[in-house]
């Protein structure tokens, strides 16, 4: 009994070690995702925030003379303080003793004291020079003054003149404390920033450039390529697998084996041919040239032969026509095939980028695609790279939807074209 206990333990240890190790990948390969995704609901300030964190942050900020104003946070005598900027800046010296003077750089000095120069009430100046000597033995000069410590007088050496901005209470104007804007904590919170998206896709009118008209085109595009492919590659796969005739398997090797040409050899005859029939920088030529594919012949053929021929013969005596036969049985036994080619021909016509850049080019906007918009966009917002990542945001989530749709039926497909 012993022994089946320490056997079940053990084996309920190496699933948890599996699943935790399983699971830290997967982190892994989310994370610049997750990144992404939570940049593009960022301010541009945060983005460059250091250290880096993945939650869009905000400052928070409160009404100061009838104006919002940004608010930070200060410890004061072992207290939080939440004070805000007035506009004001105020003139200190910083003081040091004359053994804790740096002779080679002053400002960075063991500092006293901090004092207002200005009107000589904290400090006042006694006119005496006191001569230091640096590292290199080469004499400094500094000036001394007279600085009021716990209501003491001392005399101290100014080691450097600085302005400080100046934070109130803002509900106690009375209350001043003296720091620098650059380096003082914001106080912030988590806020996410769901006008990129607007920004991005065109509803802010003091941005000229959108994405909104070149996701309609995609949209278009990728719809028109899809389909093309679904009805060629069913009708070509039925031919292929269940209708007779000379030459048939001839054919679709030879239709098959056009899947070994590479691009690059087709970018020519295919631009000429665009040229020649006047559909350059036209939409037609991203969806016409594409929606005819030899792997989704491939696939579908492969998947109908897996279909009884019982079916098909029934049929047949019942006098169902072909087209019958291809619509009523073939198709809705085919779901995941037809939604792995689906998938596939999504993401291909979603994610075209060098056709489009041939054959549309950088000029014509108007029929701009995503990843062409992309580029203009990167340019364009070089330093706001949340509006960046929002774009690419918007060019990520559809296809990834599209999948998490269609998973069931193309993991039964993967599964269907594993087991024949």
């Amino acid at each position: 009994m012993s022994d089946v206990v320490k056997r079940d333990a053990g084996w309920y240890l190496t699933r948890f070690l599996l699943y935790a190790l399983l699971t830290g990948f997967g982190f892994l390969m989310l994370f610049p995702f997750l990144y992404m995704l939570f940049t593009s609901f960022k301010l541009s300030t945060d983005v460059f925030h250091y250290p880096p964190r993945l939650l869009p942050y905000s400052p928070i900020t409160v009404d100061y003379n009838g104006s919002q104003a940004p608010e930070y946070s200060f410890q004061i005598d072992g207290q939080e303080r939440k004070l805000v900027p007035n506009g004001e800046k105020m003139r200190f010296g910083f003081f040091t003793s004359r053994e804790l003077i740096n002779a080679d750089d002053p400002r960075s000095s063991e500092i006293v004291i901090r004092a207002q120069i200005e009107d000589e009430v904290d400090a006042k100046a006694t006119g005496e020079k006191v001569i230091v000597n640096n590292a290199k033995g080469e004499p400094q000069s500094f000036d001394e003054y007279e600085v009021i410590i716990n209501g003491e007088a001392m005399k101290l050496l100014l080691a450097y003149r600085g302005s400080l901005d100046v934070f109130v209470d803002p509900n106690d104007a009375s209350f001043k404390y003296y720091a620098v804007l650059r380096t003082a904590q914001a106080s912030e919170e988590v806020q996410f920033q769901v006008d990129n998206y607007s920004t991005v896709l065109g509803r802010n009118p003091a941005v000229p450039l959108s994405l909104d008209h070149s996701f309609v085109n995609t949209v278009v595009v990728t719809t028109g390529v899809v389909i093309g492919q679904l009805i060629t590659s069913i009708f070509g796969g039925y031919a292929f697998s269940r209708v007779k005739f000379r030459g048939r398997d001839a054919l679709f090797v030879a239709y098959l084996g056009s899947i070994m040409i590479p691009f690059v050899v087709l970018i020519i005859p295919m631009y000429r041919l665009m040229v020649a029939i006047g559909w350059q920088n036209r939409l037609v030529s991203l969806v016409v040239p594409w929606i005819f594919t030899a792997y989704g012949t491939f696939l579908m053929r492969q998947f109908f032969m897996g279909i009884p021929k019982e079916l098909e013969e029934a049929a047949l005596m019942d006098g169902v026509s072909r087209f019958g036969i291809l619509w009523r049985i073939f198709v809705p036994l085919s779901t995941p095939a037809i939604a792995t080619l689906t998938i596939f021909s999504f993401l291909y016509a979603w994610n075209s980028f060098l056709w489009p850049l041939l054959i549309i080019g950088e000029g014509n906007e108007a029929n701009h695609v995503l990843t062409l918009s992309l580029i203009r966009l990167s340019n364009a917002f070089n330093d706001q790279p949340n509006l960046v990542l929002t774009g690419a945001a918007v060019a990520i989530i559809p296809p990834i939807l599209i999948f998490v749709l269609a998973q069931r039926y193309f993991i039964e497909g993967v599964a269907a074209s594993g087991m024949k």
